[in-house]
């Protein structure tokens, strides 16, 4: 009978090409729960502000139901506010609300120009961020992997300006669109590098708005895919590409971007993922993190969850991030159908 792995150790030698003793459940996405937050009295809405609380909060979701990480931040504001947006953490509501952003930086097609500051990793919460993984490190880091994530180029250009101006000028426009793009880059990359000294284990990098429902694979290969190779040739430890929705056509570029490994969500078909990219590519997905684990039932998650797995994937991995008011016994029955998977 195999030896019974640590989180941490399934998980690195997962990354590694190793064998390991079950599959992998983890995230590279924010999984606060309501079930973890009320075990430690926080509220949703400080924990985004508090290094303390947002480590605490993060470390539960393992602590509490095996899951295979624990990790940080929960929303995706962080890179665009070091960058000076100003954001709406909603400090004094008791309701589940990520922080957003309430004024972008770029309003015009003329202000693309940015200038990006020079103490950018000393701006906005990242050197909270690099407080809350050494508090996480310190914690459980021994056993369970920490890792965190960053947001893609495209993705972060659509936070700093709005989305729709984005997408017109990505083909009217491409130059200027490319410019932003490659100083966005730069910024990803500080940033992942603090969070690399700060300990994390594995970095996600999330290119949510290069979809295949937006973006045709051409335009994916020719704006996209460059900037993220520039991205993934400067992270050091092991890394994850996450793009939602439909992207069957564009798997073989996510894979050539140099991420170690890609993740897809359940617009994926997976078993057709594994025929295109062969038995030993790294592809971690793919249930609905709301509509299964979140509203579904035990069985609904057993059976999504066995699906994964039979379709292919080398990790049980959701498909963005989940939901806070997961069910406890939702949580469970996902794990247990891992955990038993494969035995007689």
């Amino acid at each position: 009978m195999a030896e019974i792995m640590t989180a941490k150790e399934r998980v690195l030698k997962l990354f590694a090409g190793e064998p390991t003793d079950r599959a992998a459940c983890f995230s590279g996405m924010g999984n606060a729960t309501t079930e973890g937050l009320t075990r430690l009295g926080y509220k949703f809405a400080q924990v985004h502000l508090n290094a303390r609380q947002m480590a605490e909060t993060a470390a539960t979701t393992s602590k509490i139901f095996d899951f295979d990480c624990c990790v940080m931040p929960f929303d995706l504001c962080v890179e665009a506010e070091a960058l000076g947006c100003k954001i709406n953490t909603y400090p004094h509501s008791e309701d589940l609300l990520y922080p957003t952003i309430k004024e972008k930086i770029i309003h015009n097609e003329d202000e693309m120009d940015i200038g990006v500051p020079g103490d950018l990793t000393e701006r906005g919460r990242i050197p909270l961020m690099r407080e809350a993984i050494g508090i996480a490190k310190k914690d459980i880091g021994d056993s369970v992997p920490v890792g965190s994530y960053v947001l893609g180029p495209f993705t972060l250009a659509g936070q700093i300006m709005e989305l729709n101006d984005l997408l017109k000028l990505s083909f009217k426009k491409p130059d200027k669109v490319n410019a932003l793009m490659e100083k966005l880059s730069a910024v990803i990359v500080q940033v992942a590098q603090e969070f690399e000294k700060a300990g994390i284990d594995y970095i996600t990098v999330r290119e949510m708005g290069a979809t295949s429902d937006v973006l045709s694979p051409r335009a994916f290969n020719t704006l996209i895919l460059p900037h993220l190779k520039s991205i993934f040739k400067e992270i050091k430890v092991p890394s994850v590409l996450h793009i939602c929705g439909k992207t069957n056509d564009i798997v073989g570029f996510m894979m050539g971007s140099g991420a170690k490994a890609i993740s897809v969500d359940q617009k994926n078909d997976v078993a057709d993922t594994r025929k295109k990219l062969g038995p030993n590519a790294l592809v971690f997905g793919n249930y609905d993190p709301y509509n299964v684990l979140v509203s579904g039932s035990e069985d609904l998650v057993r059976e999504t969850t066995r699906k994964c797995l039979d379709d292919g994937v080398s990790a049980v991995w959701p498909g963005c991030d989940i939901w806070p008011t997961v069910p406890p016994e939702n949580f469970r029955a996902m794990m247990e159908t891992v955990k038993d998977y494969g035995k007689q």
